[in-house]
């Protein structure tokens, strides 16, 4: 058969293959023969190269191909030339010499026989018996042909001899995998050249294709015999099938012709009338598209005009509204392809022109004259600048804000300084050229001025700055209000949608289950808004309009994205109207922050203004002006640094530490030196105290007087007649003796307490501080009294019992008012400060201590005298005794000094601890001098020298009531 002659294309040559390099060799010399082409050439299996290199009877006629080589692939691998076949296709490349040998039987291999399959023939013939036994009751009812089917049994054991390469679908022998595994190279690349062998085993390859070609053939030629009836039936109906289709192609032109005629009769009126309509629409769809168009166009003039009376917030709606409308409504229109980006390029224009307007805004809002009464500079321009930057995220305007606020608080300081040198003649600027040198020259009243105005000054531009801020505040607010409010609306309708969604689902899933239509259960008033809404709109006449031509001037008519957008109002506290759109995108978390940071620079404000005086006030202070300064003056700098501290708190609502830091280490400076300059002049007039008693000026006496109920204050100076000085220092009645160093100190402890009162900051300094004093004064007059320090220091001859009573009286003084200065200072500590107060018991006990030292160093004094009179005493006439005469005129004197000075209580209290020395001494002396109480003549002599000690004793004033007990005297009998 042709077919088969030309199955399969034979490969073409290639200069690495050793087989056909020499035929390709031959047929340099030789012309090629040519042949008549195949009237029915085989398509070729491979790809596309293949396809492509198809023969063509009309244009490749007369050009060769492979497809007209005649030569088969058994010819081509029967070589007549090889002497010996190979007996094995394996061993075709082994050569001529080589020699089979036995194969020695492997030792691991167990050698198979019979016997090893007997257990399996003993278990499978009883089962062979019953199949056996089965076949001959049950024979096959099949109704085919056994010798057809026994035929084709047969072909297809033939089939399975050929390789099932060959069989595959995608057989091409211009594969190199698939051409290899046909023809191994190995049969003709042999090195040593061609032997027996090769030969032989060529042709066994040649033997083995064509046998498979045979086989192919064979199946084919029969298959087409099996099926020869079939194809003259299909030959035969090809004239029936054509009759049936030219009787069916007359019906479809008459039914083409029908159609045509009632078309043009009854559909192509109404059918013009509905392109009509269709075109109507499409005609005011166009036209409105263009009024939109020609509405965009105008949109850079319209915002330039916005952007020239700084609408920004107006402008940006625009841009985005356009925006909006380009993405929906004009997307793809050619002739706007680049007004997108022009707009976002304008967009970004507008965001640099508002930061920059806004900076300017800042810088005129706070660099204005500080005397004009509006706070606000055109709260209009300012909410409209707000709601722009923060329309565009740009949340960064209250860094610029606060920039400028730090130049302005310099620039503030700075003017208040050059107004003030300007007016005071004493200053030579020319001479000094530097503003703080020019500072320095000033004496303090002109000094404090200045600043009293530089606060002044910082008070109104901090509320300046809190009356802009809560502008921004309150546009904050209402944006985070209208978010909230959105938020709850989207929620409540979501929450009403999701009940009528679940009330119409039920109720469709009922009618559907009865068999009814929705549109006949529900009518057009009881349908659902949506579902109502869609019905007319649907049931709507195509011929009407969407929109009148009158009403389409504007874009948004055509588009819902471009309509306006909902709007919620309030109002600012300067009465301005806040119109909050939908289109602020901004979350409740960056509001809050924004929010926050607004607090944040109101009090960055405050610290500006604080860290600016401190700085002030530093340079003033470099040559130890401020430290330098008297009660009074540093007392007035301090009130005043206060009142300002507590304005900008209740201005900023909170606490700047640096000015009051400032004030305290100023203050602290201040008590230091307050202190050393008291303890000094305290030290001074101990160390030239007399220790005698002073007259009390009228003065004194009122700064006494004026310490009712526990306050303390400093009286003022009375004008007028000059009042006498009076003997004694009167306290709530009681007469008080004491020197003139006394009558200072407690001038100089009112100071403290008033100090305490003028600046509070320095409470727990002046506490130590007083608490110090009090304990030098008690300490130094011990040493000078009980010490007898002041012989040296002042010249005394002695120190006398009106001394030490005149000391003990002064210190009861001190005492007295210790818990009037404990509770002044109680009530100006923090609770967490009362640990401190323990410092005014030591004091107290200190002080107590010494007047009990003093009270002993008297009674000393007469335990002296007494040890001296009573040890020379004798009983013996006359009577009373010269030793009783002494001691009576001693206690006399000691009477004298000290009954003016201490109380009467005091004086009693004194003078029984002096009976009792006496009482001892005597009891002594008795019993030394063995005198009882027997009623002898010594016992008289005794009783009439006591008689005369104990009647002079309560002679003296005060004492006449006075317990002696004179019987102690006397030993107990045993």
């Amino acid at each position: 058969m042709a077919s088969s002659h030309s199955s399969s294309p034979v490969p073409q040559a290639s200069s690495s293959d050793v087989f056909f390099k020499k035929e390709v060799d031959s047929t340099k010399h030789i012309r090629p023969v040519q042949s008549l082409p195949d009237v029915c050439p085989k398509e070729p299996t491979g790809g596309a190269h293949s396809l492509c290199d198809a023969p063509s009877l009309v244009t490749d006629q007369h050009r060769w191909t492979i497809y007209h080589s005649k030569v088969n692939l058994p010819a081509a691998l029967n070589d007549p030339r090889l002497t010996k076949r190979e007996s094995d296709f394996f061993t075709k490349t082994w050569g001529l010499d080589f020699v089979d040998t036995e194969v020695l039987p492997s030792l691991y291999l167990p050698q198979i026989s019979k016997e090893h399959f007997a257990i399996y023939q003993q278990e499978i013939s009883q089962r062979e018996k019953i199949h056996e036994r089965c076949k001959t009751i049950c024979p096959p009812k099949d109704t085919f042909d056994r010798t057809l089917l026994h035929t084709h049994d047969k072909s297809r054991t033939d089939l399975d001899q050929v390789p099932k390469i060959f069989l595959k679908p995608d057989f091409a022998l211009e594969d190199p995998l698939t051409f290899n595994s046909v023809l191994p190279w190995s049969h003709f690349n042999t090195a040593g050249g061609k032997g027996n062998r090769d030969a032989a085993s060529s042709k066994l390859l040649q033997e083995k294709l064509s046998h498979y070609l045979d086989i192919v053939e064979v199946n084919i030629a029969h298959q087409i015999s099996l099926r020869s009836e079939a194809f003259f039936h299909a030959m035969t109906s090809q004239h029936e099938l054509q009759d049936y289709l030219k009787k069916t192609s007359q019906a479809v032109k008459m039914l083409r012709d029908k159609i045509a005629q009632i078309d043009k009769v009854m559909c192509e009126g109404s059918l013009h009338i509905l392109r009509l309509a269709l075109t109507r629409n499409n005609c005011v769809k166009v036209y409105n598209k263009l009024k939109l168009m020609a509405t965009v166009h105008q949109t850079q003039p319209t915002v330039q005009v916005l952007l020239s009376t700084s609408e920004y917030v107006g402008a940006l709606d625009l841009i985005a509204t356009t925006q909006e409308v380009l993405q929906q409504e004009l997307q793809g229109i050619h002739s706007f392809r680049h007004l997108g980006s022009q707009l976002c390029e304008l967009e970004k224009l507008i965001d640099k022109m508002m930061i920059a307007e806004f900076s300017t805004y800042s810088h005129s809002d706070l660099n204005r004259p500080l005397e004009d009464d509006c706070q606000i500079l055109e709260e209009e321009r300012l909410v409209s600048l707000i709601f722009g930057l923060l329309k565009q995220r740009k949340l960064n305007f209250l860094e610029i804000y606060g920039e400028e606020m730090i130049i302005t608080a310099k620039n503030i300081i700075k003017q208040c300084v050059i107004n003030t040198v300007s007016h005071i003649e004493e200053i030579d600027t020319e001479v000094v050229v530097k503003l703080a040198d020019q500072m320095r020259l000033m004496n303090f009243p002109q000094w404090f001025d200045l600043l009293k105005d530089i606060f002044s000054k910082f008070t109104v531009f901090l509320q300046r700055v809190k009356a802009t801020l809560n502008i921004v505040r309150s546009v904050v607010l209402s944006v985070l209000d209208k978010n909230q409010r959105t938020r709850e609306l989207e929620e409540t309708s979501e929450q009403k949608n999701a009940a009528k969604d679940n009330s119409l689902d039920t109720e469709v899933a009922y009618l559907t289950h009865e068999g009814m239509f929705i549109s006949d259960a529900f009518g057009e008033g009881e349908l659902p808004p949506g579902i109502t809404d869609t019905t007319s709109q649907r049931n709507a006449s195509p011929g009407s309009e969407p929109c009148s031509s009158d009403s389409v001037s504007e874009p948004e008519c055509t588009t819902d994205s471009s309509s306006s957008k909902e709007q919620i109002s309030s109002h600012t506290p300067g009465g301005v109207e806040l119109m909050v759109s939908e289109d602020m995108k901004l979350t409740d978390l960056e509001l809050g922050k924004l929010a926050n940071s607004i607090q944040e620079l109101l009090y960055n404000a405050s610290d500006i203004c604080h860290d600016r005086s401190v700085k002030f006030l530093m340079a003033r202070a470099k040559d130890g002006f401020l430290e330098k300064l008297n009660s009074s003056e540093f007392v007035a700098l301090s009130r005043l640094m206060e009142t300002f501290i507590l304005d900008t708190e209740q201005i900023c609502g909170r606490k700047s530490m640096s000015l009051r830091g400032a004030l305290q280490s100023q203050a602290n400076k201040f008590v230091n030196r307050f202190h050393e300059e008291r303890k000094t002049k305290l030290s001074l007039l101990l160390e030239n105290e007399r220790w005698k008693q002073a007259d009390v000026p009228a003065e004194f006496q009122d700064l006494v007087d004026s310490i009712t109920d526990g306050k303390i204050a400093l009286p003022e100076k009375k004008s007028g007649e000059e009042r006498k000085p009076a003997d004694f220092l009167i306290v709530e009645g009681q007469p008080y003796a004491v020197v003139g160093t006394v009558l200072l100190l407690i001038r100089i402890i009112l100071e403290y307490c008033q100090c305490v009162d003028n600046i509070p900051s320095v409470t727990t300094d002046m506490l130590t501080r007083l608490s110090d004093l009090l304990k030098y004064f008690n300490s130094r007059s011990c040493q000078l009294v009980l010490g007898a320090g002041a012989l040296q220091v002042v010249g005394l001859k002695t120190i006398t019992t009106k001394n030490l009573a005149l000391s003990s009286r002064c210190l009861q003084l001190i005492v007295h008012y210790i818990p009037v200065i404990r509770a002044h200072f109680e009530a100006r500590l923090q609770p967490k400060q009362y640990s401190m107060l323990r410092h005014f018991d030591h004091i107290t006990k200190d002080y107590h201590d010494h007047i009990a030292e003093i009270s002993a160093k008297l009674v000393a004094i007469m335990d002296s005298l007494f040890d001296k009179l009573l040890s020379k005493y004798e009983v013996k006439a006359p009577v009373p005794s010269t030793c009783f005469r002494n001691i009576c005129k001693q206690m006399a004197k000691m009477h004298e000094a000290i009954y003016e000075l201490l109380p009467e209580e005091q004086t009693q209290i004194l003078f029984l601890r002096i009976n009792a020395s006496y009482k001892i001494h005597m009891k002594r002396q008795l019993s030394h001098l063995n005198v009882v109480n027997d009623g002898g003549p010594q016992n008289g002599l005794v009783t009439a020298d006591v008689a005369f000690y104990t009647g002079n004793l309560q002679a003296l004033k005060g004492l006449k009531d006075l317990d002696l007990n004179m019987a102690e005297i006397w030993e107990q009998k045993r």
